[in-house]
Parts: structure tokens; C-alpha cells; sequence
């Protein structure tokens, strides 16, 4: 029976995220944004300069225009003078309209490598630090939700810049020149309007916007959970077909798209007060100041000049602050979303090289490292321990096997020795070194794995293939291919090596993607290698030649083999049988067999089925 999700779309509170975390300040998220802007400080100053080279520029446009208007009264004024001067301050307001156009695009044009650069370095080191975290963070994380954040914050920087340095502060600087000029030129009723008007207006603006915040923070949150919900759907898109469950995840979908309408709809009226909250006050603030002008003209205290200029510098200074709540509301949100990304990178690592960690140094690269489990004990969580005081030997050059049922402890193994996750007690030694003391990049390279479950990147054949080592030729590519037995399968595809595998290499089979798994492994040529279930996917001939392949591969080399199926670890130099996060049984194959315990009990079970298999194979082919 499925149960329906709550659909209350009760907005979030200001200054908490979707799972219950605060923001962080403003000030902190720029704290941490300004040292990849400052790498260029000479282009920040150019920028600056221009800025405010542009401002007192467009201040200009208008005070020209008054002595224009004021040098067209002819009254008493020579022939010459009505034609030299006009032209004069007509010639000088089209190039102050042009600096002003011209300062604003060079500061544009210097600052544009400041902000991508800024973009380019966040970006690669988030995505640098999502690979340094440990297992455990990527196991349960969202994918979507993820990458839908880095998405937001990079674009953040970009709007945070712009909205800022091309909007706000050329705002402010001009509000600043316009109360300056109006204290000095005129009296100081002129500068106070505008001044109240000015104030009121941000403190509406500001309140109105951090009201109205909550409401798209919602709707970045229920964004977020769509397209998370959407992408999961997608990439289980089998599994969704599977048990026809097309209408669950639509309506799962649409929950999210639900509670996004409703904050999108408050979001939008809340809006339509805010614009009209801010003309009211500019309107108001326009009336007094030209009233005073008039005023001011009919007592000939102002010409008619004066009374275009003060008009002019109130349009001038109210146009960009019709924006003023679209602004700050964007630049608040770029904060947040920059904040997000920024929350990613304080990620705890978990799993960190020590400071100074060596590499790792294999005595013998020919024939690999000795391996030593040392009374290991490790648990994903406290309440469920996964292995139980291990001790076990891997002598250099030999085969060493684990068996086991599901659960008892046996792919952990392989992730411990990749240092996935480092022990909670006791010691991992590889050829007599702690690997919590080497660093991890030199451990991983030493150790190669065909894991059970191949996932490919959707490219081709032989960029999965190549993916072992990026470095490698055409060559040793096809080498490996045909090492893993390949070849014959490939040439038979219309693209060959250049087949486009799918997203997660679904285009291919099991067994195929399992082959491809197996080929990369071959060509990164490690120290060591680990089959955890290597050849589960592979019909029972093709995993008798490649059982061939891989022993000759693991011959005189250290191995560790995961395994299910007994047949294929007989050549092994010894077992060890797990149970419960134990080993309960060790020696070889042999031995167990004699030793009739649980090894021998699981070899009979395996016997039997394989001779049932057998005798039912010349039955299906006569049927």
C-alpha cells in the first residue's frame, strides 16, 4: 500500500535551510568570496576607476544640460554667443554621454576575467573536494540536489558581481554625488527630500524583500527535491518500468512542483506589493522635490535650467532604484546559493591523508605487497559491526580467496584495503605500512579492482577501457580488450571501439560491462589486484576462459579474490571463510574440503547445483 506524503506547503523559516541548518551570515559567505576576486587587484582598481569615472560622468549629462537650456535665453545675448555656446555644450554633453558609456564597459570588460576566473576556481574546487570526501558522503548523498547546488552557486558568483559592482554601488556612488551637489548648489531642502525619500524607500524595500525571502528559498528547496526526485526516477527508469510504477514517481514529482507553485504564487503577489510600495514613495518624493523647484523658479531663485536639472537627477536616481527590491532580493539569494556551495566544501572529509604522508612504496611492483589484516574491527554504524577482530595474511605474490554468504563482511574487505573508510581499530598494513599513513592517491594506484557492479561513464568502448590508465595508447588498449576477451564482441559492433556505452554503461550487458571492467584493470597494470565477484555476470563458457586470463593475470602476483562461486578460487592459496564478520575456517581449498566444515558444506551445495545445471543443459537443447 503506498502512502500519500504530507503536502503542506508551510514555508520555511528565514534563515534555516531545508534540513533545519542556519545560514550564515552575509558578510561570512563575501568573507569567503573575496580572496578569489583579489587575485587580480590591479584589474579590481582599473574596475573601480571606472566606475567612478562613469558615475561622475552621467552626473554631468544633466548639469550641462542646465547651462545649456540656461545659455539659450536670448535676451540681451550677441549673435556670436547664441551660436558658440550652444554648440559648445552640445558638443560636450554628447561626449560626457559617451564617457559615461565608454568607463561603464571598460569597467565590464576588466572585471570579466576577475569573476570567470573566480567561477573557474570555486567550481574546480568543490568538484575537487566531492572527490576527496569519503565513501559514506557520496553513498548518501543526492546526486541531483548536488549538482543542481554547484549549478546555483557558480551562476551566483556571476549575478552577485554583477548585481553589485554594475548595480548597487553605481547606485549608491551616484546617490551619494546627487545629496552632494544638491547641499552645495541649492538649499537643504532639496538634499533632505531626497535624502528621507531615499531611506524610506531601501528600509521598505529591505523589510518588504527579507519578508518576501522565505518564500523563494522554498521554492529553490522544492526545485532542489524535483530535480533530485526526477533525475533518481530517470536513472532507475528500468526499475520504475518494471514494477509500473510511472504514476508513483509522477505523483512524487509533482509534490515537489506542488509546494514550488504555491511559494512561486505567494512569491509573486508578495512582489506586487513591493513595486507598489516603492512607486508610492518615489512618487512622493518626485512631487516635493518639484515643488520645491517651482517654487524656487517663480521667485527667481532658480532658472528654468535649475528647475530640468533637479528633474533630471530625481529620474536619473529613481530609475535604478525601481530595481533596488529585484536587486537586493537576487543578491540575497545569490548569497544563498553561494552559500550552499561554499557549505559543501566544509564537508567533513573523514578519510584524509595525514599531514606529510609518504607515498606508498611496494618492495617488489613484479609481484605486489605483503598485505596484513592486524585484529581489524570496523563498523558503518555503531549498532551493526561489520568485522570482528580480523587477522589475516596476504603473502607477497599469492592468491588469497574470502568466501562467505551475503553480509558477512567480505566486499569490506576491499574497501578498507582502498581506504574508503579507515578502520576503527587495529592496523592495515601493505608491505609492513600503515595506509592511514600513506597517502591515498599512491595506495589506489597500487591497487587494481573488477568490482561485482561495473558502472561505466556514458562514452565510448575504448574511453571506458582507456579510463585504467588515460595516458595509454590505441595499442594497449585493444591489447587489454583482448586480454579480457573482448575483441571478438567489438569487432562485431558496427562502432567498434567507439560504441557509446549508455548512461552507466546500460547499453552494454552484464557481462560485457563486467569484460570492460576487467580490461581497465588490466591495462592500469597495478601492484595488486582484487576480483570481488569478477565474473558474476559471465555465462559459465566465458568465464572459464577468463578464469584462465585472470589466474594468469594473478599468477605470482598479490590477489585478493571476493568470491560466490568455489569453482573458481580452487587455485587459490588460501581461503579464508567469514561468517558474521568472522573467519571461521582457513587453508586451502583441499583442506576445507577434508576439514568438512561450513567450506565443504558450501562446496557440496555448489557441486550439486553445477551437475543439476549440467543435466538440464541437453534438455533444453533438444526442447
Amino acid at each position: 500500500m503506498r502512502h500519500s506524503s504530507s503536502r503542506s506547503t508551510e514555508p520555511l523559516p528565514v534563515g534555516h535551510d531545508p534540513s533545519g541548518k542556519k545560514y550564515r551570515a552575509d558578510w561570512k559567505v563575501i568573507r569567503d568570496l573575496l580572496p578569489y576576486l583579489l587575485e587580480y587587484r590591479g584589474r579590481v582598481a582599473l574596475a573601480i576607476f571606472c566606475l567612478v569615472a562613469a558615475k561622475f560622468s552621467n552626473l554631468g549629462i544633466p548639469i550641462l544640460l542646465k547651462h545649456l537650456i540656461d545659455a539659450l535665453d536670448v535676451r540681451g545675448a550677441s549673435p556670436t554667443a547664441l551660436l558658440v555656446v550652444p554648440v559648445g555644450l552640445i558638443v560636450g554633453y554628447g561626449m560626457l554621454r559617451f564617457s559615461s558609456t565608454l568607463f561603464a564597459e571598460l569597467r565590464e570588460a576588466l572585471f570579466a576575467r576577475v569573476t570567470q576566473h573566480a567561477v573557474r576556481q570555486i567550481a574546480l574546487k568543490v568538484f575537487q573536494h566531492l572527490h576527496a570526501l569519503s565513501l559514506r558522503f557520496h553513498l548518501s548523498r543526492q546526486t541531483g540536489g548536488v549538482s543542481r547546488d554547484i549549478e546555483r552557486g557558480t551562476r551566483a558568483i556571476q549575478s552577485l558581481v554583477s548585481y553589485t559592482l554594475y548595480s548597487i554601488l553605481p547606485t549608491l556612488l551616484e546617490f551619494c554625488l546627487v545629496l552632494g551637489y544638491f547641499a552645495w548648489f541649492y538649499d537643504i531642502w532639496f538634499a533632505s527630500i531626497t535624502l528621507a525619500a531615499l531611506v524610506v524607500y531601501i528600509v521598505f524595500t529591505i523589510v518588504v524583500t527579507e519578508w518576501r525571502t522565505h518564500y523563494r528559498r522554498t521554492m529553490n528547496d522544492m526545485d532542489s527535491r524535483a530535480n533530485q526526485k526526477a533525475i533518481d526516477s530517470l536513472l532507475n527508469f528500468e526499475t520504475v518500468k518494471y514494477f509500473g510504477n510511472e504514476a508513483f514517481e509522477a505523483s512524487r514529482y509533482d509534490e515537489s512542483l506542488l509546494r514550488y507553485q504555491s511559494a512561486a504564487v505567494k512569491s509573486q503577489q508578495s512582489l506586487a506589493f513591493l513595486n507598489m510600495g516603492q512607486q508610492f514613495i518615489i512618487a512622493i518624493g518626485l512631487v516635493l522635490i518639484l515643488w520645491r523647484a517651482t517654487v524656487g523658479v517663480t521667485q527667481g531663485t532658480m532658472t528654468l535650467g535649475d528647475l530640468v536639472l533637479v528633474n533630471t537627477l530625481m529620474i536619473q536616481l529613481y530609475i535604478p532604484l525601481n530595481f533596488l527590491g529585484v536587486l537586493y532580493r537576487e543578491i540575497k539569494q545569490s548569497l544563498t546559493d553561494l552559500d550552499r556551495m561554499f557549505t559543501l566544501l566544509t564537508a567533513d572529509r573523514e578519510v584524509a591523508d595525514a599531514p606529510g604522508a609518504p607515498a606508498l612504496v611496494v618492495a617488489d611492483r613484479a609481484i605486489g605487497p605483503e598485505v596484513r589484516f592486524d585484529n581489524v574491527s570496523f563498523h558503518y554504524d555503531e549498532r551493526r559491526p561489520i568485522l570482528k577482530d580480523i587477522s589475516f595474511v596476504i603473502p607477497a605474490g599469492t592468491i588469497t580467496a574470502v568466501v562467505g554468504q551475503s553480509g558477512a563482511g567480505k566486499s569490506t574487505l576491499a574497501r578498507l584495503l582502498f581506504r574508503f573508510y579507515d578502520v576503527q581499530s587495529g592496523t592495515l598494513l601493505l608491505d609492513g605500512q600503515d595506509i592511514r599513513r600513506v597517502t591515498q592517491a599512491s595506495l589506489r594506484q597500487a591497487i587494481g579492482i573488477v568490482p561485482q557492479d561495473t558502472v561505466l561513464f556514458n562514452d565510448t568502448i575504448a574511453y571506458n577501457i582507456a579510463y585504467g590508465d588515460p595516458l595509454a595508447s590505441t595499442e594497449d588498449v585493444h591489447a587489454a580488450a583482448r586480454a579480457a576477451q573482448m575483441e571478438n564482441f567489438i569487432e562485431h559492433l558496427p562502432d567498434g571501439y567507439e560504441t557509446q556505452v549508455g548512461e552507466r554503461g546500460l547499453k552494454l550487458s552484464g557481462g560485457e560491462k563486467q569484460r570492460v571492467a576487467i580490461a581497465r584493470t588490466l591495462l592500469k597494470k597495478p601492484a595488486m589486484l582484487i576480483f570481488d565477484e569478477a565474473t558474476s555476470a559471465l555465462d559459465s563458457r566465458t568465464e572459464r576462459a577468463l578464469q584462465q586470463e585472470l589466474l594468469g593475470l594473478a599468477r605470482n602476483r598479490t590477489t585478493l579474490i571476493i568470491a560466490h562461486r568455489l569453482s573458481t578460487i580452487v587455485h587459490a592459496d588460501q581461503i579464508l571463510v567469514m561468517e558474521h564478520g568472522r573467519i571461521v575456517e582457513r587453508g586451502t581449498h583441499a583442506k576445507l574440503v577434508a576439514a568438512l566444515g561450513v567450506y565443504a558444506q558450501m562446496w557440496e551445495l555448489q557441486r550439486r547445483q553445477a551437475d543439476d545445471e549440467a543435466a538440464a543443459e541437453p534438455a533444453a537443447e533438444m526442447a
